[in-house]
């Protein structure tokens, strides 16, 4: 048997070493070699989380080079922001790893603020070199839109960045005259590939939405310098209730194509008033934290005509009951409207009215009831009382006169409620106790509660 050259083995054994070492150096350096909490699995291998990790980092990488005024928006890691997720995180995980950015999702979503942005193409054939597909969606400028011009240029609304399996959802906010940001809904073209990103798992895009300007910080989330909303509650708070309703400029075109709006200087000057009360009102019950919505006519005019209706002569808003604070009526005189009248008490059929420049603020409190909301409604000289019932419906935003505002998502049906439907016919001669479809008689208040009840100014 011939003898083993030893010498021979042993030189055979320190090269299969220094390749095997020098594979795994450049491995390292490929994969490891990076800041923050990451590792490869126990495997050795990259895991899901590993390969989004990368994706992420690589784009924000490309975000800080073209100075891309972006910030997180994804929610599910805004989430894990939390205390208690984090210390529930600390429990379960013994080793260092991607703890905020790997949500378990093949998703991560950041907004941008497009108006700070000047849009560069040469960032995306920059995201393309470095192995990025892309998927830029578009869409018309609602802020060119008018009565006038019902059409704008298109914008860029969203941009999807694939990597690894993995994509990256952007999203534009613009800036709107009422002082808020504003992003479009996903809309395909007939040439979109479905298939390039799980489109029902998005964060934003079902339907446009709208936020208030956050506070930003700058953050090191699994060793990535990232933005972050300074309040991440409220942001995620906002989110949730973020659809926003454009105004239907088509439709009030035809209407006032059939139906001139009043040109008088009594109107132009009532427009004028009313604006300065809806957002009087709007700044008040911001500072309570009260929600509140266009209702009645005020509603009407908006979905109708994107405007006031000058005839009616007052501004409608509805609060749900739950809602109500009962320093609401000291916030609005200070500031600068006078009580007109209250009625009601906060158990059954609440309303306030207030006045100011001749114009009147009618606040009308929405109870709950089954399958069914309803505000009531009082007449001051026989204590009659009656009930307007209304559909379930949800709250969205809108803007009225330059102003963010909220209004039923499901605004067909509450107008219709209200007016029947010939809610597109104007109705100069109205009366409150009879016209609305939805009235109903509701009792008499009794007459030795009228001094509580029934209160005029």
């Amino acid at each position: 048997m011939p003898r083993v050259n030893r010498t021979a083995v042993l030189t055979l054994l320190i090269i299969s070493s220094s390749v095997f070492l020098l594979f795994q150096l450049y491995y390292y350096r490929k994969y490891v070699s990076t800041p923050g909490p990451f590792i490869l699995s126990q495997t050795g291998h990259l895991t899901a989380n590993d390969l989004q990790w990368q994706a992420v980092k690589k784009f924000l990488g490309l975000a800080q080079r073209f100075r891309l005024p972006l910030f997180l928006a994804d929610t599910a890691a805004l989430t894990l922001l939390s205390h208690d997720a984090l210390r529930q995180r600390d429990r379960m995980v013994r080793e260092p790893h991607c703890s905020f950015l790997c949500t378990g999702r093949p998703i991560t979503s950041f907004a941008l603020h497009a108006n700070l942005w000047k849009y560069e193409p040469s960032f995306l054939l920059a995201a393309e070199q470095k192995g990025f597909e892309l998927l830029e969606l578009r869409g018309e400028d609602p802020r060119l839109a008018s009565l006038d011009n019902l059409s704008g240029e298109e914008i860029p609304l969203h941009f999807l960045f694939r990597l690894h399996g993995y994509v990256i959802q952007v999203v534009f906010l613009y800036e709107r005259s009422g002082n808020y940001l504003w992003h479009g809904a996903l809309r395909f073209k007939s040439n979109v590939d479905r298939s390039f990103a799980p489109f029902k798992l998005l964060d934003y895009g079902r339907h446009a939405g709208s936020y208030d300007r956050p506070e930003l910080v700058l953050t090191v989330l699994d060793g990535l310098d990232v933005r972050i909303p300074r309040n991440v509650s409220r942001f995620l708070s906002e989110q949730r209730r973020a659809r926003f309703l454009e105004c239907r400029y088509r439709d009030a075109r035809n209407f006032l194509q059939l139906y001139p709006e009043d040109a008088s200087q009594e109107a132009v000057d009532f427009r004028r008033k009313v604006k300065s009360l809806l957002h009087s009102a709007a700044r008040t019950l911001a500072k309570l934290d009260v929600p509140f919505w266009l209702s009645s006519g005020t509603c009407l005019g908006w979905f109708r005509q994107c405007s006031v209706i000058s005839y009616s002569r007052d501004v409608d808003i509805g609060i749900f009951v739950e809602d109500f604070r009962s320093d609401i009526v000291t916030a609005f005189r200070d500031s600068g409207l006078s009580l007109k009248h209250k009625f009601g008490k906060v158990e059954d059929s609440l309303e306030l009215s207030f006045l100011s420049d001749d114009v009147k603020l009618d606040v009308f409190f929405f109870y709950k009831d089954g399958d069914v909301v309803w505000n009531g409604g009082t007449q001051a000289k026989s204590g009659r009382k009656f009930k307007y019932i209304f559909p379930l419906f949800s709250l969205c935003w809108a803007e009225l006169l330059e102003l963010k505002v909220r209004v039923p998502c499901e605004t067909l049906d509450y107008v219709m409620a209200n007016y029947g439907s010939a809610w597109h016919v104007p109705v100069r001669s109205w009366d409150w106790k009879s016209s609305p479809s939805n009235v109903q008689e509701n009792g008499v208040w009794p007459l030795a509660e009228w001094a509580e009840l029934i209160q005029v100014y």
